[in-house]
């Protein structure tokens, strides 16, 4: 008997404040083009056909969540923890008995306001069948410069890439791969946590548009790419 075809499920974490954008609450709910930045993180999936659920986790107290995610497609896990590889590994343990192992996570930063289907089609077209798995991400093309007290020095971007989300990765080898990390410190993303086990996760070109909502002047540029076709 045949297995059944892996899924796509997305995983958002939304359980942090955005102390660097010094707004009186939590970032994901800041308004960018009429509507609350997480709704458009959200609709950005409801609007692939590729992808079968999307989970957010927020914080057990968040009292937000319920007017901004939608009741159909959507579940709202209120098991955020103190970072966001918590928040993280959480949600995969509510997933569990949801999700298969061999299903694809795309887990997808709230403050990525900028990612739409076409995005999220690329990804999964482009990363396939791949034994690891992969994540959007941007090529650096601007000169590099690495300073050290009073030392600069120019570096080479040859091979240098510049990570976005989502970070796709089967529900197991994610799971696993976040457990193992010892250094929850040195796992920035995702992909981090996949490479410390020795994988090579495949990088997929994103877009400009999918950046990082981190500093009050990021609102501005995100809402020119959100009012682009």
């Amino acid at each position: 008997m045949n297995s059944p075809a892996p899924r796509y499920f997305a995983l958002i974490p939304a359980a942090g404040v955005g102390a660097r954008m010094a707004a009186d609450g939590p970032k994901q709910y800041l308004p960018i083009a009429g509507k609350p930045m997480l709704r458009h993180t959200i609709d950005a999936f409801l609007s692939s056909e590729r992808i079968s659920h999307t989970f957010v986790v927020v914080s057990s107290d968040d009292g937000q969540i319920d007017s901004v995610a939608p009741r159909d497609g959507v579940s709202v896990l209120r098991c955020g923890g103190a970072t966001r590889m918590e928040s993280i590994q959480n949600g995969l343990q509510a997933m569990a008995g949801t999700v298969r192992e061999d299903d694809w996570i795309l887990v997808h930063d709230a403050a990525r306001p900028g990612l739409n289907g076409a995005l999220i089609d690329k990804l999964v077209d482009e990363v396939g069948a791949h034994p690891v798995g992969g994540l959007l991400a941007l090529p650096v093309v601007d000169t590099v410069k690495r300073a050290a007290g009073d030392t600069v020095a120019t570096i080479s971007r040859d091979g240098l890439w510049l990570a976005q989300t989502p970070q796709m990765f089967r529900f197991r080898l994610l799971r696993d791969a976040l457990a193992a990390a010892s250094d929850a410190a040195a796992i920035t993303d995702d992909a981090s946590a996949v490479e410390a086990m020795g994988h090579a996760p495949m990088l997929v070109e994103g877009h400009p548009r999918n950046l990082k909502v981190t500093l009050p002047r990021d609102i501005e540029i995100a809402a020119m790419y959100l009012a682009a076709p």
